[in-house]
């Protein structure tokens, strides 16, 4: 008798590893805390039994990417070796490093490039004119979508229709004053934004704190990611923003299209 096959929702639920999901929800909720964490911390940060968490971070210490004084549990430097496997398989940063480090030096302002997480904008490479970066958006960096220049060139990515659902089922906190956290006026600003084929975000999600950015798309026409430049809203204007860094945003985003998969 042939077999039966499955269909793609008994697939995904039988293929599921509920033990491999609680693990990483664990190394995420070490983000809480600079400290190190006992058992009970970590396991009400991830919402699980004692004894499974004790399992998964025994696990973990066998592994390498915790460690413990029998109290105490803190990650240890191997854990970036995920990131790192992320970053050097990532085509986009492979390409796109070289394009920042240009505009960064005409500019002589730091560029970066950030890529759409969920509801989240997270910078994924950056270079500085000096390269030496001041205090701010590192590596791994996130920022939410809805209120960053970054963001909302990468969510002009989604039909109307899809931003709209999208947009409503995002978290929408008013970060300072000037956050726009109405959704008719963001989905307004983000087709507008699409349109332009630019965002420039004042003040919103940092009080003082301005940046212009363009998506990136790759061969295509499709947004994958968005590259930036963003300063201090006392040094740097809107209309310098504009009048310099958007040509070279623009040019830098045009030279790698055909390369990016």
């Amino acid at each position: 008798m042939p077999k039966l096959k499955r269909s793609q929702g008994e697939e995904r639920a039988t293929d599921f590893v509920e033990s491999l999901d609680r693990g990483l929800r664990l190394l995420q909720c070490f983000a809480a805390s600079p400290e190190p964490m006992t058992l009970s911390d970590l396991a009400r940060a991830a919402e699980l039994p004692r004894a499974t968490a004790r399992r998964i971070l025994f696990t973990l210490e066998r592994g390498g990417y915790v460690a413990s004084d029998g109290k105490l549990f803190t990650l240890t430097p191997h854990v970036l070796t995920l990131a790192a496997s992320y970053l050097n398989s990532s085509q986009i940063v492979t390409v796109l490093q070289p394009v920042l480090d240009r505009i960064a030096t005409e500019a002589h302002e730091i560029a970066s490039l950030a890529v759409l997480d969920r509801n989240d904008a997270v910078f994924i490479a950056r270079s500085s004119p000096t390269r030496m970066f001041s205090a701010g958006l590192d590596i791994g960096y996130r920022l939410p979508a809805f209120c960053t220049s970054v963001g909302r060139v990468m969510l002009g990515r989604f039909s109307d229709r899809d931003l709209a659902t999208v947009l409503s089922a995002m978290p929408r906190e008013k970060l300072t004053p000037e956050t726009v956290t109405d959704l008719a006026a963001l989905l307004a600003a983000i087709k507008g934004d699409r349109d332009r084929g630019y965002s420039l975000v004042d003040r919103e999600a940092e009080p003082h704190f301005r940046s212009i950015s363009v998506p990136v798309r790759r061969y295509d026409d499709v947004i994958i990611g968005a590259i930036n430049i963003g300063g201090h809203v006392d040094r740097v204007s809107t209309e310098e923003m504009t009048e310099r860094f958007l040509p070279l945003l623009r040019e830098g985003a045009e030279s790698v299209r055909s390369q990016l998969l």
